[in-house]
């Protein structure tokens, strides 16, 4: 499945399909980074005001360092608004953060349904297997961001780290 034959958000931005064709066809990671960006503006969109203002308050939250209430947060939203798939992926980074690993991959799931492109939640997803030490599956994870994202410089680094680290077991 191609780029241009999946390419939808939550919110159903019209823009995105051109966003991620320009993603995935960028030279170089100084070119993608606006991309980057106006993508990331669209997924934290919601029209419903009451979610939008949820959505900047756990930011808000997890840039305190305030985790348990950041959780709180997204976990509200969720239930408010179930098909935006940037509350799962915050959700996701939160329980991360938190060392709840389990919990993050389902919410990763959850955001991949609703957004398969999303390359936070396709990085994400090899940080949690690396924290796993499940190296297979972060590096399917970190090679499908990049498949949508080639440009992703810490997806990138991470990839080169770990074959690194592969190579030296197998020695």
């Amino acid at each position: 499945m191609g780029i241009g034959q999946l390419a939808w958000a939550d919110q159903h931005d019209a823009q995105l399909e051109k966003l991620f064709k320009r993603l995935h066809e960028a030279p170089d990671a100084a070119s993608s980074f606006p991309v980057e960006q106006a993508i990331w503006q669209l997924w934290l969109q919601h029209a419903d005001p009451q979610c939008q203002q949820l959505m900047q308050q756990g930011i808000a939250q997890m840039n305190s360092g305030a985790l348990t209430a950041a959780l709180a947060t997204y976990s509200q939203l969720i239930k408010i608004a179930p098909d935006y798939a940037e509350a799962w992926n915050k959700r996701a980074t939160v329980y991360y953060v938190m060392q709840n690993f389990a919990a993050s991959e389902l919410d990763i799931q959850k955001t991949l349904q609703l957004e398969p492109f999303h390359f936070g939640a396709l990085s994400g997803r090899g940080l949690v297997k690396l924290a796993q030490r499940d190296y297979l599956g972060a590096r399917t994870a970190f090679n499908a961001a990049l498949e949508v994202y080639p440009h992703m410089t810490g997806v990138e680094d991470d990839l080169r780290e770990l074959d690194a680290f592969l190579r030296s077991k197998s020695i």
